[in-house]
């Protein structure tokens, strides 16, 4: 059994909307315009974050395998 509507029940165009609705449709479209933009915005600022720690990590990783590692200290046995 098919669940189609008729032909004949089938709009062919969007109903017009109202004033309120065209309004609200405005508001709408700009909020979510403004929220794309701010998460793009904050997506770049950590990408640019991440990168500037990852390059500071592995600065102090070169800097840390440059230095020679400390030499081992003796115990000096105690006269008794």
């Amino acid at each position: 059994m098919s669940h189609t509507l008729p032909a004949s029940a089938v709009p062919l165009s969007k109903p017009a909307l109202t004033r309120l609705e065209t309004k609200a449709e405005a508001i709408s479209r700009a909020a979510m315009e403004t929220i794309h933009q701010e998460v793009a915005r904050r997506e770049a600022k950590t990408a640019q974050l991440r990168a500037a720690r990852l390059a500071k990590e592995a600065s102090e990783r070169a800097a840390a395998a440059a230095k020679p590692a400390p030499a081992a200290k003796r115990k000096v046995a105690s006269a008794r």
